[in-house]
């Protein structure tokens, strides 16, 4: 049993702060201002200064991929191409990976104004294969040793780039293909267990991890899956396959679908391929639709109809409204009530597809690091989109004023996974109209995030009787200013009542305890 005494942050339906909270065996036993007579002669941890809170959840992860790439090297800090071609070049002398993997690479936070180019990575590493993947996860450039290696594979495929090494579209997922079938299961489980505990000592108790693209066979969703049941010390995995055909979740009993890549309507604004209802600014491309709108619909509806809960990646105001369009057929065809569907990133939401949104009850897992975010600054993307139009990205506050259920993703390896970086951007929004107050966002990072997944009656909350999943941060995020949100850290996570501690299994036991696992299939 474990009493705590200070501000308890319980994110219930009226935004309660508590005194008090009992925990026992792992569930919250008491919550409230006084402490019963039962517990009084127990010992007390006082929080002082600080705040206990619900653990954070994640709602869009790439979980085997952040876990490959986070074993490698970042560059996303790096201020020029010739910083990250000295980056590479130490990486490779201290390395003993077969094939090198750096991570981050973005041609708008680098003084040169482009990407790192092939005849670069040569001179940084010429005879180790290198592979350098973009910040948004879908390009990549590689060196000459790995292209030769990998020539006729890629020459037939769309997005092949030799001259500048650069590798989108199906190249890039061939190189990336590649990638993950050099490591054995061993590493791949090793490197997800160390992204686990780095997950957990960011405050994150569950992550929402869309897999199936950019491994062989699908072993990512297959591993997912395993450690998902056998994880230990509390952490909670909810697997999303990236798929458009239903029967990929329904012979693994999973109960959703979705995400990026396969589940893509359009591009991103790095690439300029986000679908846009306008051309970019002083520009005729309007970025690609991916899919036409039979397409999407027949995914929705078999879906639908299959009880699936289904997500959809749409960056631009046309793909957010071609996911609500196809939503809206779906659930007229086949109605449900409680079908917690989503659309991911919604960076551009529109006011025809925001109606449908609060009509037919569809959430949105969006980005919160997205905002001021170094990769895709302010500056590219006003001069990419125009004013207005970028003045209107990521519009928090006016989502949640129309009642929609707002969580947050770190789309981690794209951005790194800190719930208290998106508080505080959340917070602190470019534009100042669309700024959340702390306590909702609060919300969003912890109870929106649980309720997405129907996970809400056991976690998500401090109240009687949930599972004891809790942060303790370094100060009450509602009595500090805004501003100084940045400077919140988490001092402990606290997963079932336990303070967590980092995974121990060894590879084939996680695997072999996953596959044996009756518990309930909740991944």
């Amino acid at each position: 049993m474990k009493i705590y005494h200070g501000d308890i942050l319980t994110v219930d339906a009226d935004d309660t702060v508590a005194s008090y909270l009992v925990e026992n065996g792992g569930r919250i036993v008491h919550v409230g201002n006084d402490l019963p007579e039962q517990y009084q002669r127990e010992s007390v941890i006082e929080l002082g200064g600080r705040a206990l809170c619900p653990a954070f959840v994640d709602t869009h992860i790439h979980l085997a991929s952040y876990a490959t790439f986070s074993a490698g090297l970042n560059v996303m800090e790096a201020f020029s191409n010739e910083e990250i071609v000295a980056m590479v070049r130490q990486f490779e002398k201290t390395s003993k990976a077969k094939l090198l993997i750096a991570f981050g690479a973005s041609p708008y936070s680098v003084r040169e104004g482009k990407l790192v180019s092939r005849e670069e990575l040569d001179n940084a590493c010429p005879d180790r294969p290198v592979a350098l993947i973009k910040y948004d996860g879908h390009a990549c450039i590689i060196n000459s040793v790995l292209l030769n290696r990998l020539r006729k594979k890629l020459e037939p495929l769309r997005g092949y780039h030799p001259d500048t090494g650069e590798m989108n579209q199906e190249a890039f997922f061939a190189v990336s293909d590649y990638i993950s079938g050099t490591l054995s299961i061993p590493e791949l489980v090793k490197n997800l267990q160390q992204a686990i505990d780095r997950l957990a000592a960011r405050g994150i108790g569950m992550v929402h991890s869309v897999s199936g693209v950019g491994f062989p066979a699908n072993l990512d969703i297959s591993l997912e899956t395993w450690i998902a049941r056998s994880v230990q010390n509390g952490f909670q995995i909810r697997v999303f396959p990236q798929s458009l055909d239903p029967k990929d979740a329904l012979r693994r009993r999973l109960p959703r679908i979705g995400g990026c890549f396969k589940c893509a309507l359009d591009g991103c604004f790095g690439s300029a391929d986000a679908a846009m209802n306008d051309p970019y600014h002083e520009d005729s491309n309007r970025g690609i639709l991916y899919y036409d709108d039979a397409t999407v619909i027949d995914f929705c509806k078999k879906a639908n109809r299959a009880g699936l809960q289904l997500e959809m990646h749409a960056i631009g105001d046309a793909a957010f409204d071609q996911a609500t369009r196809a939503l809206k057929v779906a659930l007229d065809d086949f109605p449900r009530t409680d079908h917690r569907h989503g659309i991911i990133h919604a960076c551009l939401p529109t006011k025809e597809g925001l109606a449908i949104c609060q009509d037919y009850g569809i959430q949105l897992p969006m980005q919160p690091a997205f905002i001021d975010w170094r990769q895709e600054p302010d500056d590219y993307l006003r001069t990419l989109l125009g004013e207005d139009r970028a003045m209107r990205l990521n519009p928090l506050r006016s989502l949640w004023d129309a009642g929609i259920v707002l969580s947050a993703g770190s789309d981690a390896p794209c951005t790194d996974p800190d719930p208290i970086t998106w508080i505080a951007r959340a917070c602190n929004h470019s534009n100042p109209r669309e700024r959340l107050t702390p306590r909702q966002a609060l919300r969003m990072v912890t109870f929106n995030g649980y309720w997405t997944t129907f996970d809400e009656q056991e976690r998500g909350s401090l109240e009687k009787g949930k599972i004891a999943d809790m942060v303790v941060l370094s100060e009450n995020p509602y009595n500090i200013s805004p501003s100084n949100l940045y400077t919140l850290r988490v001092e402990k996570t606290i997963l079932g009542g336990k303070d967590y501690t980092g995974q121990s299994q060894g590879a084939l036991s996680t695997i072999a305890r996953g596959i044996a696992s009756r518990k309930p299939n909740k991944s």
